[in-house]
């Protein structure tokens, strides 16, 4: 802990000198609520992301964490090492709950190893950073984190049952996916898994919970079934199947930040 403080300390340094030879870049004021339970790195966080132009709200614990998310901020930054609930039981709730469901979770923790990693991502999480973690990659991360969601949250409301990035777009509502405006043919399963993807962008899905969504519960099929499908549907997407991202040992996320 005491090293990523002192991460904190020279990179908000250098951020800070950084930031006064320039002029401040012009954000649309953007909220972001940041849970962790140690004062100092409440206050180091907050400041260098009130100087890249977001509006920050702070929770020291997992019940205040939950509470504050009942305002709906565009993103958490959230910490697993908290006290009375957890990080990974605030996660559950959230995405448990409607109305917070899509807030995407940025966790960054001391919680370091694979497994940790692991359970952050098959909880929905957007990106997983492990302490210590300089100030300038983690602000590089929450700005591709929100570049993420302005993305999908940018088609207008008359498509808004439309996925569209790039040169692709899958309609749900006719079962189609037209690559450059030409139609590209699916099969039944392989288009309900594209768009089952698609529908929870920059959101990992694990392998069993793909199943569960596309083919059912209770259908006895191993998760390789998924693998075989994805390797179909990247082969028809051609150049943009890099939006298909696979997670090591978990599953599968729809990325629009790929290029």
């Amino acid at each position: 802990m005491w090293e990523f403080r002192q991460s904190l300390s020279i990179a908000h340094d250098l951020h800070s000198l950084s930031r006064n030879s320039r002029p401040a870049a012009k954000h649309t004021k953007k909220r972001i609520l940041v849970v962790d339970d140690a004062e100092d790195i409440l206050v180091m966080m907050r400041y260098n992301l009130e100087r890249e132009g977001f509006q920050i709200l702070t929770a020291r614990n997992g019940e205040e964490a939950l509470e504050k998310a009942q305002s709906l901020p565009e993103l958490i930054i959230l910490d697993v090492i908290l006290p009375q609930i957890d990080g990974w039981d605030v996660a559950r709730q959230l995405k448990h709950d409607r109305r917070t469901a899509g807030i995407p979770i940025i966790f960054v923790t001391a919680r370091d190893t694979e497994v940790d990693e692991i359970i952050g991502l098959e909880l929905g999480a957007a990106d997983y950073l492990k302490k210590p973690i300089s100030i300038g990659i983690f602000l590089a991360r929450v700005r591709a984190a929100m570049r993420n969601l302005e993305n999908s949250q940018g088609r207008g409301k008359d498509d808004a049952d439309l996925i569209r990035m790039n040169g692709v777009e899958i309609d749900p509502g006719n079962y189609s996916v037209r690559l450059d405006g030409k139609e590209v043919l699916f099969a039944k399963r392989e288009f309900e898994l594209l768009s089952y993807l698609g529908q929870h962008p920059e959101t990992v899905l694990s392998r069993d919970a793909l199943l569960k969504a596309v083919w059912g519960q209770g259908i006895g099929i191993s998760g390789r079934t998924v693998d075989v499908h994805i390797r179909k549907i990247r082969e028809k997407l051609r150049e943009y199947a890099r939006h298909i991202v696979t997670v090591k040992k978990v599953g599968y996320k729809f990325s629009f930040d790929r290029e």
